[in-house]
């Protein structure tokens, strides 16, 4: 079965995530902007939840310090890996990172630094590899690095266009890395994907909701994003018929 993975911003994402069978949470923050690191608390809560349903290898954090572009300074890169460290003795299972030089290249000095922060737990590097000047060749370049899984959408504006590059990406790999496609991933992409020869996907499942009262002159819009049940189901539903 083709593991999907749901990108939550919120405990009661994670609870849905759990009950309707994902294989694994990303949590961030303000997805809106790309994802953000998530709080502490939220952390705490989802290790919680998936202790608490011995769901292993679950809980992976996302560690972007701001939104924009990957390339990074001191200031972003010592946040950046003290949070790295702070997300392990949380109890989280892995951490996912990105960071580009100045030529739009992975940084891969810099990713050696995350992974040694990390200290033995996993490392998911992000969608930084599609913003390099070459992503195909960010990919591959990851082989000879110890991180767990890429996350990509081919370089593309979403898998669907990326998909032809997706397929080079994972014959090129051969399972040095996994390969998890993500970036407006939907429901009837999950079979083409499997198809292409990903190692499993990526998708945050949203629907918008406007409960919680007004937002106000400061609170930003009226509504937010919320993890949807149903689709989180249909998305496993079609990645167990790809093991058919």
């Amino acid at each position: 079965m083709l593991p999907v993975e749901i990108a939550v911003q919120d405990a009661a994402g994670v609870r849905i995530a759990l009950r309707e069978g994902a294989a694994r949470v990303e949590l961030c923050q303000a997805l809106g902007l790309g994802g953000l690191t998530p709080s502490t608390g939220l952390v705490e809560s989802a290790v919680e939840m998936a202790r608490a349903a011995s769901a292993l290898g679950y809980v992976h954090v996302l560690v972007r310090p701001r939104g924009g572009g990957f390339v990074y300074d001191a200031d972003e890169v010592d946040v950046t890996i003290r949070d790295i460290r702070s997300m392990r003795s949380l109890g989280a299972d892995g951490v996912v990172v990105g960071a580009l030089t100045d030529a739009g290249e992975l940084d891969l000095d810099l990713l050696r630094r995350f992974v040694d922060a990390a200290e033995g737990i996993d490392v998911t590097v992000h969608r930084a590899v599609d913003a390099a000047a070459d992503p195909l060749s960010a990919v591959t370049s990851l082989a000879g690095l110890p991180v767990r899984r890429v996350l990509t959408s081919g370089g593309a504006a979403d898998c669907r266009a990326g998909r032809g590059t997706l397929a080079r990406m994972a014959a090129e790999l051969g399972g040095a890395v996994e390969l998890m496609a993500g970036g407006g991933v939907v429901v009837d992409d999950i079979v083409a994907l499997a198809e292409a020869g990903v190692d499993a996907v990526h998708l945050s499942a949203r629907s918008r909701v406007d409960r919680g009262g007004p937002s106000g002159p400061g609170g930003g819009e009226v509504g937010y994003d919320t993890t949807d049940a149903a689709i989180v189901r249909a998305a496993v539903d079609a990645a167990a018929a790809t093991a058919r």
